[in-house]
């Protein structure tokens, strides 16, 4: 079953935000479940029935999915747009740029964790595990990496390479290729 799901190409349907790739969950539980008829999955509840779960270091969910009698269980913190842990008020935290808040959370937050948690979930059956696994990452042949490669001054160069940044920032794997690329071409310009 691992092999079979891991082997799907969800490339052509994996979406990219803030510098992120993600599975929707409708195609990923559509493509799952029409792989393995028998599948289900079910939205763990606090007892007092809602879908989350609080503690001090913020609010998580949590899905588990059964198919062919196997089932894994994951979970996945309520994040703001910044993935930042949401709680149930808003705090604040310091950076460089000075003090942050991170909102509370609502229900949509809510729904919107669970899902993406459902979708986890099945990555841990193989599909769509690549994305996690930071395979869905953009080829060197990417728009941002050839702008790099064709900046003409090392001005532009740092131009190009401040706004992939900005892109890019929450995602470790792509910065290395940036870097690689930016650090290669500097190189060549000089």
């Amino acid at each position: 079953m691992y092999e079979k799901l891991r082997s799907i190409n969800v490339k052509p349907m994996v979406e990219h935000k803030d510098g992120l790739s993600y599975l929707s969950w409708a195609y990923a539980w559509d493509t799952f479940a029409s792989n393995i008829p028998d599948a289900t999955y079910e939205i763990i509840k606090h007892e007092n029935g809602l879908p989350v779960f609080e503690s001090a270091a913020g609010a998580m969910v949590y899905t588990k999915v059964t198919a062919n009698g196997v089932t894994h269980e994951m979970w996945l913190p309520v994040m703001d747009h910044r993935n930042r842990a949401m709680k149930s008020e808003p705090y604040t935290y310091k950076t460089s740029k000075g003090e942050q808040t991170v909102q509370a959370y609502t229900m949509m937050d809510v729904n919107k964790a669970v899902m993406r948690c459902l979708v986890k979930n099945l990555a841990m059956f193989g599909l769509g595990i690549a994305i996690y696994a930071g395979e869905d990452l953009p080829d060197d042949d990417d728009p941002v990496i050839d702008r790099i490669k064709s900046a003409q001054t090392e001005e532009e160069l740092t131009e190009v390479f401040k706004g992939a940044v900005k892109e890019f920032m929450s995602n470790n794997a792509m910065m290395i290729k940036l870097a690689a690329a930016k650090d290669a071409r500097k190189k060549e310009l000089k």
